[in-house]
Parts: C-alpha cells; structure tokens; sequence
C-alpha cells in the first residue's frame, strides 16, 4: 500500500520547519532542533503514577534517567526504555509518550535512559550504559518497588539497537535475566545493500544518507561496525535470549534487517514475532495520537511482553 495519510501528514509538517540534514550541521544544533521540533508535535499524553528524573551510577561517570511509574500499586514489572536517534540525536523526551504508552499498558516502572551518545562518545559508551542501568534498576529493586523476575528492554531505531544489544550482554555476561525485548524499527546491521535500504533511500523520513552518517559518528575509526553489540545480527550465536517482538515499518530503509533478524533469532530457538506496519515510515510507532499504527504496534507490543510475564 502507499504511504498511510497521517504519515504523510506528518512528513509535510516536517517538511515545513526547514530542518538541515543531520550531516549539514553540529549534532548539537541536531539536538536543539529535533528537541524543538518535538515540542510542536501534540502526542497523546497518558497519564501514569509518577514521573520523575534522577542519575544513577554509570561507567564513566552519572547516566541521567527518567522514571515512570504506573498507577497501579506495586511491586510492578521493569521495563528498560533507550530512546533513538542514531545514537547521536534524541532525549528522553522525545521517547515519552512511548514509555508512558508502555508503562500504564504494562503496569511497569520505566526506567527511560539518557546514554552517552556520540560523536563525543563512541560505541561501545552507549549499550555499556544502558546495560549498567539495567544492572542497577535490578539490583534496586526494592527501592523502585519493582519485581525483577519479571524485566523487559526496548527502544525504538538506535533505541532498538541498543535494546538487542543489552539482551545480548545480559545474555553473555549471565544476568540480569530479561524476559522480554521490543524492538521498533532496530538497527541491527552495519550493511548498507539490503534492498530497503535502496528502495526507501530518499523520500520517506530517514534516508540512506543519514544512516552512514549515524553510523560514521557512532564507530571509531578502526573499530569493527561489526561487533555483535553493534551490528546484533553479526553475533556467533543468537541463541537463549528473551522472548523477542519486533515492530518494523514498509517504508523503511531498515525494515529488511529487522525482518532478517527475526528470521535469525527464530532459527537460533527464540520465541520472535515480527511485523511489518503496512503503509508507516521509520519511527512511526512513537507517534502515538498522531498515528493510528502507533497505538495498535505498542499494544501488540504490551501483550507480548505481559504474556512473556505469564
């Protein structure tokens, strides 16, 4: 199908804030003018418990962090919320209305985390501070009221990334143990040549362009892009992860590798479902009141996660 109306709609709005390409200015004026951008834009707004900001230790020093927590009493699930933006753009804000959509539907406490990003810090900064936040929302448990056998991780494009990254070093390094990841829209691969990535180059949100910049901005010269914490799909072994739902768009330079990496964590034994939103552009499922889809991929993603909890 064409491109949905209300994606179009949006993609006009856009359009008319005369935003520079990523690649044409700083990444902080990237981050001032994505952070102004999503002030104009009126998402629903779901109302929780409790909202507050905090820092936690990190590894290089404190990682700032935004708390959510539902208006159900506890103790609630933990859900691990990393906002996109190629890793170098992006703030808790614009991953709000998600992780409110997440929580209340869920009855979790969101822990939504500000990582490092790049092109101050490089890979492996980020997924080390979103692992470690991990760690220390576990390991406090009692203080955020929380029950940690029951965890899930999520992000939405680099957020994805991140996400699978996470599972990945639960996984390797033994714990915590994570029932559950969603992954919209992921990063997974450093590989430019799947076919969405020429069939959706221009024209449809994020471009081909302003991928290999992300990524020029996240790996160091001389790192391997493809180290499993980076490119997920690369990794010897996707066996024994959590129970995997990703959510991917038609209209998507990276839709073909999240479906290819569903298809690999199914052939590893994982418990995966994929979709694809038929007529939505990258990152649509953070457009929640603007984006029908938006609302109907996070509650797929809500039951998911609540029957992994059993």
């Amino acid at each position: 199908m064409p491109l949905h109306p209300q994606v179009v709609d949006l993609m006009n709005q856009g359009a008319e804030l005369n935003i520079p390409a990523v690649w044409e200015i700083s990444p902080e004026e990237s981050r001032r003018l994505g952070h102004e951008r999503a002030k104009l834009t009126e998402h629903d707004f779901i109302p929780v418990g409790n909202v507050y900001d905090r820092t936690i230790p990190g590894p290089a020093g404190e990682i700032p962090v935004r708390i959510y927590e539902p208006s159900a009493t506890g103790p609630h699930a933990l859900l691990m919320h990393f906002h996109g933006g190629g890793w170098v753009v992006g703030d808790l804000d614009l991953a709000d209305a998600t992780c409110r959509m997440l929580c209340e539907g869920i009855n979790a406490t969101v822990v939504s985390v500000d990582y490092r990003m790049a092109p101050e810090t490089k890979f492996p900064g980020a997924p080390d501070d979103c692992y470690a936040a991990t760690v220390w929302a576990v390991e406090n448990a009692n203080e955020l009221s929380i029950d940690a056998s029951k965890i899930a991780i999520a992000g939405t494009s680099a957020g994805g990334n991140l996400a699978a990254a996470v599972a990945l070093m639960a996984r390797d390094k033994s714990g915590p143990m994570i029932s559950h990841q969603i992954l919209f829209c992921p990063v997974i691969d450093y590989q430019f040549e799947r076919a969405s990535y020429n069939n959706f180059a221009v024209d449809y949100g994020l471009t081909k362009q302003a991928m290999e910049w992300f990524w020029e901005q996240y790996i160091a010269e001389g790192d391997d892009p493809h180290h499993p914490y980076a490119s997920p799909i690369r990794a010897d072994d996707l066996s024994g992860l959590a129970a995997t739902t990703i959510i991917a768009a038609e209209f998507d330079p990276l839709v073909d590798e999240a479906v290819d990496y569903g298809h690999a964590l199914l052939a590893a034994g994982n418990d995966v479902v994929t979709t694809v939103y038929e007529g939505m552009n990258h990152g649509f499922n953070g457009n929640i009141g603007l984006v029908d889809a938006a609302r109907t991929a996070n509650e797929e993603a809500i039951a998911r996660v609540k029957a992994s909890f059993g």
